[in-house]
């Protein structure tokens, strides 16, 4: 696939709450264009891209952690995610990974490919067909109030000297709660906390 067959985006929010069946909506966007493509996601998928955007690390890593440890371990690359064919309304995806000069492509979910993106800093790519295909343009930025922008979790360290409002000294508190939670592995807990926290980052 050439340049001009793909487009390069980036991961602009995760659904503050699940919908149906306990899945997530993932929303990406265009990098250097408006167009936004949503990905429905399993709630497994979603807590490993969060955490791992949140720059929290669970004391023993998830499989996406540890797939990224095997492919370091080996002394592989991966060098993009591509997601390439959308069929019967499902995503599909290809990891490309270099190892001794050879390169291959794999394929994944897209769930997994971008939990492993996020995770090696790879680009994260989609054909221009399925952007056609399933992207939209917002109106406004009414339609994305649904999602939360990912951001770095805050450090006690950073944060401003002071007196700090209700709100902020509760998102502070929940967010000792949710490390509290990864520390304990009780993900189901650490997952409604981090819901919490975006509700209330979105009424801030």
């Amino acid at each position: 696939m050439t340049h001009f067959d793909k487009v390069e985006v980036e991961i602009l929010g995760l659904s503050s709450s699940p919908s149906a069946g306990g899945a997530y909506a993932l929303l990406l966007k265009e990098t250097y264009g408006t167009r936004r493509l949503p990905i429905i996601i399993g709630a497994f998928e979603a807590q490993s891209i969060a955490l791992e955007l949140e720059g929290i690390k669970p004391p023993r890593p998830l499989t996406h952690d540890l797939l990224k440890s095997m492919i370091d371990n080996l002394g592989a690359t991966v060098n993009e995610v591509l997601i390439d064919e959308l069929k019967d309304n499902t995503f599909y995806a290809k990891i490309t990974v270099e190892y001794s000069s050879i390169t291959n492509q794999v394929d994944s979910r897209p769930s997994d490919a971008i939990a492993l993106s996020v995770r090696t800093e790879a680009p994260l790519f989609v054909a221009e067909s399925v952007m056609q295909a399933a992207s939209f343009v917002p109106a406004s930025d009414e339609e994305e109030k649904n999602f939360t922008a990912p951001k770095k979790a805050s450090t006690k360290e950073s944060e401003s000297p002071g007196v700090k409002p209700t709100g902020e000294t509760k998102i502070a508190s929940l967010q000792d709660n949710l490390r509290e939670a990864i520390e304990k592995e009780d993900y189901e807990r650490a997952a409604k906390l981090r819901d919490e926290i975006e509700r209330l980052k979105g009424n801030n």
